[in-house]
């Protein structure tokens, strides 16, 4: 009797120090991004396929772990033409890198809901740290379950990743993350 509540007691700190974690609700949130177009107009687009998820122990984040993956061939800009294009090979190779990912390194609160979120993305079979804004909103309870909404934002350079070539007034190197989202706890 003594080992089974020792041994409950430990599986059950063993799960919460793991941590608890939040699902993206796809139905509402995007995970987009923009880009200049012949350095006079923003292009924005989005990412139909993806998925992340938060993973805390700490109600207050500190010790969050963001993971974020996105399938390549799922890119929208509302344009056929240029979502093939973007999938080929003189951009993100989506044949021989189907998926673009990011999982944080350190996510620490800036003031009041402002947190910098860093960590490293992959894409186009390179890694390299980024850092992101983040704003938190919430926790809310709805239908039984704590949810937060989180706002996203960074920049980061599409050549440091080996997407597209270097200089040219066709598209900036400069790619605008914009991400919104709901996340379920549990």
């Amino acid at each position: 009797m003594k080992k089974t509540i020792i041994l409950s007691a430990f599986v059950f700190l063993a799960g919460a120090a793991l941590g608890q974690a939040w699902t993206v609700d796809k139905a509402h949130a995007k995970l987009g991004f923009s880009i200049t177009h012949l350095m006079i107009s923003d292009v924005e687009g989005s990412f139909r396929t993806y998925e992340a998820t938060i993973t805390s122990s700490k109600d207050d984040f500190s010790d969050a772990v963001f993971e974020i993956s996105a399938d390549i061939a799922g890119i929208n800009t509302d344009n056929e033409g240029r979502d093939k294009d973007l999938q080929s090979e003189g951009y993100f190779d989506a044949a021989k890198f189907p998926k673009l990912t990011f999982k944080s390194t350190s996510f620490t609160k800036v003031e009041g809901n402002k947190y910098k979120l860093v960590g490293d993305l992959t894409m186009k079979g390179v890694t390299k740290p980024v850092e992101l804004q983040v704003i938190i909103n919430g926790p809310i309870d709805r239908r039984g379950k704590k949810v937060i909404g989180l706002k996203v934002t960074g920049v980061f350079k599409r050549t440091d990743f080996g997407v597209g070539r270097p200089g040219g007034a066709m598209v900036s190197e400069e790619i605008n993350l914009i991400a919104n989202g709901e996340f379920v706890k549990g």
